[in-house]
């Protein structure tokens, strides 16, 4: 059994809509994952956003999950952890270091074009590199801070928007995103 966990803010809008069109997706296809979500900044069982609620149920879906704080228990759990932005994935990673290796922004995860897959993996090098010559006290040589910056610059977007406020069609949106991810993601696992 896999287990998957889907992170982001205050686990009320995006990451509990993932885990639960996931959820519909798995069980439609009779795979053997299992599904949590949580947030960075979450407070653990409050309901999820109304609006959020109201997507899922009117995809027939359930909308008995409630937010969750990222733990260490719940990061050592998971065999994957997707992020809905790039921040996220940091804030996991510095953290829970030992998740480098399984935690990723949903949309980099199903990224198809090898160039920028590959970019995607220089860039984690070199910022791992980085922050180990701050650990040891050391200057980050100008030439990695250059070739970081142009990484950064030439990457795509890789954050999916919060709709928290927003009207049900700002969350309609943001679903359809997810859900589009989600169903490139089944074909990756």
């Amino acid at each position: 059994m896999k287990h998957i966990l889907f992170v982001c803010t205050g686990n009320t809008c995006r990451s509990p809509m993932a885990e639960g069109i996931f959820a519909g997706l798995v069980q439609r296809e009779g795979l053997d994952i299992e599904i949590r979500s949580a947030g960075v900044f979450a407070m653990d069982d409050h309901p999820i956003s109304e609006n959020a609620a109201q997507i899922l149920k009117e995809k027939g879906l359930s909308t008995r999950i409630t937010s969750n704080k990222v733990t260490e228990e719940w990061v050592d759990w998971a065999d994957y952890i997707f992020t809905m932005t790039m921040n996220h994935k940091r804030h996991v990673i510095e953290y829970y270091p030992q998740a480098v290796d399984k935690t990723f922004s949903l949309k980099e995860f199903v990224e198809e074009n090898t160039n920028i897959t590959n970019q995607l993996e220089e860039r984690d090098q070199l910022i791992a590199e980085a922050q180990l010559k701050i650990s040891l006290g050391q200057e980050i040589p100008e030439h990695i801070k250059q070739k970081l910056l142009k990484l950064e610059t030439d990457m795509p977007n890789y954050d999916i928007s919060d709709p928290f406020g927003g009207t049900i069609g700002d969350y309609q949106i943001v679903a359809g995103e997810i859900e589009e991810l989600l169903n490139k993601l089944l074909k990756e696992l």
